[in-house]
């Protein structure tokens, strides 16, 4: 009985789980990470902005000791 009733599971799992279908959009069309502010780097909107001196100096060169 209970190959029966995991059968009928699997049909009604697929009954109410639609296809699979292909999408023919224009991937160009959607807004990557690197078309917005924190892509580049830049902080979050609605935080501070504040960098504080581990920032700073994570970002000093290597020449400049």
């Amino acid at each position: 009985m209970s190959g029966d009733q995991g059968e009928e599971q699997r049909r009604q799992q697929a009954r109410r789980t639609p296809p699979a279908g292909l999408v023919f959009d224009d991937p160009l069309d959607r807004q990557t990470s690197d078309d917005t502010d924190t892509g580049w780097g830049e902080a979050p909107a609605g935080t501070s902005g504040g960098r504080d001196l581990d920032w700073y100096l994570s970002q000093k060169p290597p020449h400049h000791g």
